[in-house]
């Protein structure tokens, strides 16, 4: 059964990756926006932005930069979550001997390879913009496991989003405020710099304990407990997404 579900998935990701490569603009995409940041703030605001470290502001603001990246990406998860279910996949699926749960899971880890490439590429750009970090190999599979999960977790809720939506375009509007989390965090400046009650929102919602892992793990700091509070979210957001998308699938196709 375990082999009939790994296969399915197998060959239901190689559909979708086959659409991503024919239409690679996807991720070139996803990858503009948060290219973008990092030329307005480091090259035209970074100069006014004090962030009471000595670290050069690309190094700062690549973590949260990270983050928008991906939470770009999901969308087109949705996207094309709702055009499979839209156009009659499904049904078509139903009747064939494949395992439910590979549909889902297949758009899934597709999600997760567009999101690496896009990150890569950010990572790129981020080292030729003068993003420097000592960080050992084990920080950086820190770092890529940290970056993974957050993936996975934000993917679910675009199942979620695209088994719901009604039109397309409800598809994908539900990664704006995850774009725009991000700027209420301590992604591009210090909370402490914040207002009161802006600041304690941007302390204690999530991304800034991710932003702050991954950070002392690309400046070779003790991550503190930063790290079991990030995690936690990551988890948490993870399991209740992914229960609730199953939920939601099984009426759809019942």
């Amino acid at each position: 059964m375990t082999s009939h579900v790994l296969s399915d998935t197998g060959t239901l990701t190689g559909r979708s990756l086959k659409h991503i490569l024919r239409s690679p603009d996807t991720i070139i995409t996803t990858a503009v926006t948060p290219i973008a940041l990092m030329l307005l703030f480091v090259y035209v605001l970074g100069g006014a932005i004090h962030t009471g470290s000595d670290q050069s502001y690309i190094d700062y603001m690549l973590p949260g930069i990270l983050l928008i990246t991906i939470a770009s990406g999901i969308a087109y998860t949705s996207y094309r979550l709702f055009l499979d279910l839209q156009g009659g996949i499904f049904e078509r699926f139903q009747s064939m001997p494949i395992a439910r749960s590979s549909v889902l899971w297949a758009h899934v880890l597709t999600s997760l390879v567009a999101n690496i490439v896009s990150v890569a590429i950010v990572v790129g750009v981020a080292f030729a913009m003068g993003f420097r970090t000592g960080a050992s190999v084990g920080a950086w599979l820190a770092v890529a496991g940290i970056l993974i999960l957050f993936t996975l977790s934000l993917t679910w809720l675009a199942v979620i989003a695209g088994l719901s939506a009604k039109t397309v375009d409800g598809a994908s509007a539900f990664s704006y405020p995850l774009i725009f989390l991000p700027f209420i965090s301590s992604a591009f400046v210090p909370t402490s710099s914040m207002p009161g009650p802006v600041a304690w929102f941007a302390e204690y919602q999530p991304v800034t304990s991710i932003v702050n892992t991954i950070r002392a793990l690309f400046d070779g700091r003790p991550v503190g407990s930063s790290i079991g509070i990030a995690l936690a979210w990551m988890v948490g957001i993870l399991v209740v997404a992914y229960a609730a998308a199953i939920v939601i699938y099984r009426k759809k196709i019942s």
